[in-house]
Parts: C-alpha cells; structure tokens; sequence
C-alpha cells in the first residue's frame, strides 16, 4: 500500500478511535478490510488517494458502522459506560474518573458561598458561574483544548464574575435576577467554545453543541428524577429511626447533586454518543404535533377574548411573559431538534409541513404578545422584566419568521434542508450578544433595582 493511503489510514483509525462504540479488535478487523479494499484497488492503477477515498466509501459511512457494531455488542456498552473498557482504556481522559473528579469539585465549589456566611444573593450571583465553569473546564482538560479555547472561556468566565459581583444590586432586585439568567445562558453558549474544541466559529460544531444540550438536559432530567426518589428515601429511612436529615438534605444534598449531576450528565451525554440514539429528536417527533395544536387552539381562543375584551385580556405581568417565552422557546428548540437529527440533503416530508405550522403559530403568538406588552408599556412604564422579554421576543421573531420562509422554501423544493439548519447555527452569536447586553445594560439602567 502507497504512503499517501497510510497517512490517511492513520487518520481515519485515530478518528474513529474516539467512538465509544468501537473497541480496539473492532478497529483492527475494520482496517484489515479497509487494507484489503486499497491494495485491490491500488493494484487496478489507483492512486494511494483515489484507493482511499473509494474504499472508505465502500465500508460505509462511520455512525451505521458504530450502530451495528452496538447492536451486536449491547452488553459492552453498559461495560463501557460503567465499567470502562477496551476504549476507555486506550483514551484514559474520557473515563468516568475525571467527569466524577470534576462532579466532586462543582459540588464542592457551590457551597463555598454558604462557607464564607455569604447571603443569598452573593450565591444566586456566583453559583451559575461556579458550575457552568466547572463544565467547560471539563471539556477543556477532556479535549486537551487549543489555547485560544482556552483564553475565550477563561476570559468570559473571569468577565462575568467580575461583572456579577460589582455590580451594585439592591436586595432582592429584579435585575438581578436577570443579569443572573442572561449571564447563565451567555456562559452555556461559552460552553460551546470548550466544546467545540477549537472549532466554535463551525456551523457543523455549533450544532453538535445544540444536539448536545438537548441531550445533556434529558439526562439532566432523568438525574434530578433519580436524585427525588434517593432524597425521599433518604428522608424516609432517617425519619424512621427518629433523626432529622431535613437540613443535610437541603442545604448539602441537593445544591451539591445538582452541581455534580451537571458534570455526570455531560459525561453520560459523550459516553453514549452515535452509540445509542439521541433521544431529543424522538421526543422532538412526539411534542411537535402536541404543541402545535395548543397554539392554534390558543390562537382561537385569544381572537375571542380579544374581540371581547380587546388587548386587555392580556396582563403583560411577570408572569404572563414568562409562560410567553417559554412557549416560544420551546417551539425553537422542537424546531431545532427536529434539524439536528435531519440530513442535510434530505428532501420535505409531511413531518415539516407540520413544523411549518407551528412556527406561524407561535409568530401569530408573537406578535399579539408583543402588541400587548407594547401597550402595557406605553400605560404603565418600562420595567427590567418587560424589557428582557420585549428583547428575547423580538429576537424570536425575526428567527422564527426567516425560519418559517427558509421552511417554506424547503416544502417547495427550492431549498436544501442545510439552508434551514446553517440559519438556526448562524444564529447563535445574536443570542450570546443579547445576553451580554441585558445582563450589562438593563442593571444600571434600571439603577440596580
């Protein structure tokens, strides 16, 4: 075999060294194939490149051959994911050691504040921070990052607290309860830069992080769900024998297992990565037509009320805006689920004429919530609250809307599936830029309260 298909050889095996699928014999029979394809290939006047490229093509794409190698080696995933095995022992720093090292040290950082006889509000400022940091630095050590990763998180992470902690909150200030979430969201999308490992600025790495967050919150969800039947038990037990384990369970157990947990549902998420299938696009499949049914019967509802009682039927308050965001938060993350798990050069189905309709509705949605909180503006002044929510709505908007013409486009033939999903990728940036800019402006001009 020619050098050129050597060299390429030993960068195709080091790339699928990374699956968790794949052990190491699986490795040695995949490129005993792929040897015997090249030298056949070679010997019919081929060059080391073309006899490369033509027999990689030939032994197929490299996620269906780590679904059928986990299909006929079901059991030693879970050996993988728990025990650790062939794979984990060629790539020692993606073990459960390190995750379960970083998970001890989030838990262990949350309750500095507590430690310092901090007050709430100095640990509602820091403890986003404390954990989110911890996460991406496990993706950095994880990936042995490029520095400029590197200096991006640190950077951002060193910016936000400093922000954070000298901005001049007042007791209990709604302000501060933004500046908190919007930086939170902000440091997750920073997050991405350590995941992507040097490639941030590509859309195909920005959505392998969107695919990730879906997962990392469903296995979020699953520990918390755990963590509520091992805290009743734990309460339970003690409670039998007459000790109250009411204060460790709430001021330790929890805030630390949520910490941790952070870190071990991010490892679990990676562990099983093209081994199992993701399971927020399924969830995606099954939500879609739910929700888009409840914003077209909301619609209805909302032309009646309106006709009855005019813009007034809707309370732009606190927590009107809230259920409004959600909503249209989640019809964005339904929308871009369901592209995460698309190929590219796929064509339209029934499916996306659906999701067609449930971005229009959540525009007409949008637009009517709008129209209401302007008015509610206009009548009783600005507060941070409406002001956040104006911002996140209007940024919605134009993202749903370009993404309900894209969609359109693609129902017609005239756009390809990777147009909708390199708009939705392209698009990240405008949301870390609102983040920063609530979380710095809204405060003092608002004077902190």
């Amino acid at each position: 075999m020619s050098e050129p298909a050597d060299a390429q050889l030993a960068q195709w095996r080091h790339y699928l060294a990374s699956d968790p699928a794949l052990a190491a014999a699986d490795l040695d029979e995949l490129e005993s194939h792929l040897r015997d394809q090249i030298d056949d290939l070679e010997s019919v006047g081929l060059s080391g490149d073309e006899a490369f490229l033509i027999a990689v093509r030939r032994l197929g794409r490299t996620d269906e051959l780590s679904r059928e190698f986990a299909r006929e080696h079901s059991d030693r995933l879970w050996k993988q994911l728990v025990l650790g095995g062939e794979a984990s022992a060629e790539k020692p720093e993606r073990s459960g050691a390190l995750a379960i090292g970083f998970a001890v040290l989030a838990a262990a950082l949350v309750k500095l504040p507590a430690l310092w006889s901090a007050t709430e509000d100095v640990t509602l400022r820091n403890v986003p921070i404390f954990v989110l940091g911890v996460l991406a630095a496990w993706f950095l050590v994880r990936a042995q990052a490029v520095r400029s990763s590197v200096a991006i998180v640190t950077v951002a992470f060193v910016g936000a607290a400093v922000l954070v902690n000298a901005y001049p909150f007042a007791a209990g200030a709604d302000t501060l309860l933004l500046t908190v979430l919007h930086l939170s969201v902000a440091l997750w999308l920073v997050v991405g830069v350590a995941y992507a490992e040097g490639r941030w600025r590509s859309d195909r790495a920005r959505m392998d992080f969107i695919r990730f967050t879906g997962e990392w919150m469903i296995y979020l969800a699953l520990i918390a769900l755990g963590g509520a039947v091992l805290t009743g038990l734990t309460l339970g037990v003690f409670t039998a024998i007459g000790v109250d384990v009411g204060r460790f369970v709430g001021e330790w157990l929890l805030p630390c297992g949520a910490a941790g947990a952070s870190v071990i549902a991010a490892w679990l998420v990676e562990a099983k990565k093209s081994v199992i299938e993701n399971m927020a696009p399924v969830l995606t499949a099954v939500f879609t037509p739910l929700f888009t049914a409840m914003l077209v019967v909301f619609i209805v509802a909302a032309i009646v009320q309106v006709t009855a009682d005019g813009l007034s039927a809707f309370d732009a308050q606190r927590e009107v805006l809230i259920v409004f965001d959600a909503a249209l938060v989640v019809v964005l993350g339904l929308l871009l689920y369901t592209l995460s798990a698309r190929d590219a050069s796929t064509r339209a189905r029934w499916f996306d004429a659906l999701q067609l309709v449930m971005i229009i509705a959540a525009l007409v949605v949008d637009v009517v919530v709008l129209s209401a909180m302007v008015g509610r503006i206009g009548a009783f002044g600005a507060s941070p609250n409406k002001v956040a929510s104006l911002g996140l709505n209007l940024i919605l908007l134009v993202n749903l809307a370009w993404a309900a013409w894209l969609q359109f486009g693609f129902l017609r033939g005239r756009l390809t599936h990777g147009v909708l999903e390199r708009w939705q990728t392209s698009y990240v940036p405008v949301y870390l830029t609102w983040c920063v800019l609530a979380a710095v402006v809204l405060p003092p001009l608002f004077g902190f309260a």
